[in-house]
């Protein structure tokens, strides 16, 4: 019931930060040029994201993030 209660609350938060956020939207102010540095940055900003993170599963897999042991002078 708690779970259900939650879902709903929240849902009615989504739902009147949309209503509001478009019923206030007016795009005439931006011109192409904007809308097309806004679409760039966002996509590049995924792509960096993502191939920092399939960097960072790479190296855990490869075992480049496990612990090195010292060298030292008694295994000799």
């Amino acid at each position: 019931m708690k779970a259900f209660l939650l879902v709903l609350v929240l849902g009615g938060v989504l739902a009147a930060v949309l209503f509001g956020t478009l019923s206030g939207w007016d795009s005439s102010y931006m011109s192409v040029h904007g809308w097309i540095a806004l679409g760039a940055g966002t996509f590049l900003s995924l792509a960096v994201g993502g191939g920092l993170m399939a960097l960072v599963f790479y190296s855990a897999r490869k075992g480049y993030d496990d612990r090195i042991a010292p060298d030292t002078d008694e295994e000799r």
